[in-house]
């Protein structure tokens, strides 16, 4: 059995200021994304896509993410509660960010900067598709060391004891999910985008790839307490990917077959 260790949330604090561990990750992830992005941009079939759309994506996106993620979660977990409390829907210090919304919010400004661009939507997406597992991770790794998002009890060897909780054995899904929905991930689309795809397959491989790594680590992730168990005893977080599954599989489907 392991212990958390209880890492303090605070990174660093120089004077009054202080740098939490969450942000740097977020940080981290930021710089992932525009390190890798450059590292496309020298493949031949990406030579339409230069770095000032590039840092657009990253400006753009980032406020979808942050924008997407804060609705995401108000509409999808506790619509009731911040339609009683609408002053609390944009209180981001309070926590309370959903993937689903940001990652709506990110479509919806690649979209827009398609437009601005004149670009194919679903070739920008591609683009991006292998950029962004690695900043999921080390959010992630965010989640970790603030000790939420724990798993469910277990007695494998490696459950963890999370402090802030209980005294459970707890599979920790927040390294689960760095390692599959990040790291694996990031490398199957990496290794998959090295020759040039038809256009939306890249995308399409994405869906399918965090959908599935999602729904099977939602497996050892404790529900949100309060929604606990949806409709034959899934999670939210399940619910969600299922359609982005199907999406995936129609998808690579209807690109792979103009081959």
């Amino acid at each position: 059995m392991l212990i958390h260790p209880e890492i303090d949330p605070i990174a660093f604090q120089i004077g009054p200021f202080k740098v939490y561990w969450y942000g740097l990750m977020y940080c981290f992830g930021f710089l992932s994304f525009i390190y890798l992005g450059k590292k496309q941009l020298q493949k031949r079939w990406w030579n339409d896509i230069n770095e000032k759309m590039l840092d657009d994506v990253l400006f753009y996106g980032a406020i979808g993410v942050v924008l997407g993620g804060r609705l995401g979660y108000v509409f999808f977990y506790q619509p009731t509660y911040y339609l009683s409390n609408l002053d609390e829907v944009f209180a981001f210090w309070q926590g309370g960010m959903s993937f689903h919304g940001g990652f709506l919010g990110v479509l919806i400004s690649l979209f827009l900067i398609s437009k601005k661009y004149s670009f194919p939507w679903l070739k920008l997406t591609d683009f991006i598709a292998p950029l962004v597992p690695l900043g999921l991770g080390f959010g992630r790794v965010g989640n970790f060391i603030n000790q939420e998002l724990w798993g469910r009890a277990t007695d494998l060897p490696w459950g963890m004891i999370f402090p802030v909780t209980d005294k459970l054995s707890r599979h920790p899904s927040q390294i689960y999910q760095a390692l599959f929905e990040g790291l694996f991930l990031f490398l199957i689309l990496w290794f998959f985008s090295n020759q040039k795809r038809p256009t939306g397959s890249i995308s399409a491989l994405f869906l399918i790839g965090y959908g599935f790594f999602r729904f099977l680590i939602e497996f050892t992730r404790e529900p949100d307490n309060f929604l606990g168990f949806l409709y034959l005893n899934l999670s939210m977080g399940q619910w969600l990917t299922i359609p982005m599954i199907g999406i995936g599989l129609c998808m690579y489907f209807l690109t792979t077959r103009k081959l």
